[in-house]
C-alpha cells in the first residue's frame, strides 16, 4: 500500500481553504455572474465577457446582464483569474438554483 504524499494533502487542503475563502467573500453580483456563467454560457467567461464588451461597443449581443457593464467585466475577470490561479470552477462552490 502506497502512502500518500502530506504534502499533496496540504496543497489540496490549502486551495480548498483559498477557494472556500474567495467565494464566501463574493457579493450577490458576483455569485449572479458564475451563476450565469454556468447556465447560459457553457462554464465559459470567454462568451460572457464578448457580450459585455459587444454591449458596451453597440455591437449585437446574447445576454442583458445588468447596467454595471464595466463593474461585471471587472468582477468576471478577478473571478475567472482565481479559477485559472486555482484550477477550480467556481460554479461548483456557489448555489446555482
Amino acid at each position: 500500500m502506497a502512502l500518500s504524499d502530506p504534502s499533496e494533502n496540504r496543497a489540496s487542503f490549502s486551495v480548498a481553504s483559498a477557494v472556500s475563502d474567495f467565494v464566501r467573500g463574493l457579493g450577490e453580483e458576483h455569485k449572479m455572474l458564475i451563476v450565469l456563467k454556468a447556465q447560459l454560457y457553457g462554464g465559459s467567461w470567454d462568451p460572457m465577457l464578448d457580450d459585455l464588451k459587444n454591449r458596451l461597443a453597440g455591437k449585437p449581443y446574447i445576454f442583458k446582464l445588468a447596467t454595471r457593464i464595466k463593474d461585471d467585466v471587472e468582477r468576471i475577470e478577478r473571478m475567472r483569474s482565481f479559477e485559472q490561479e486555482h484550477q477550480v470552477d467556481l460554479a461548483d462552490f456557489v448555489d446555482l438554483t
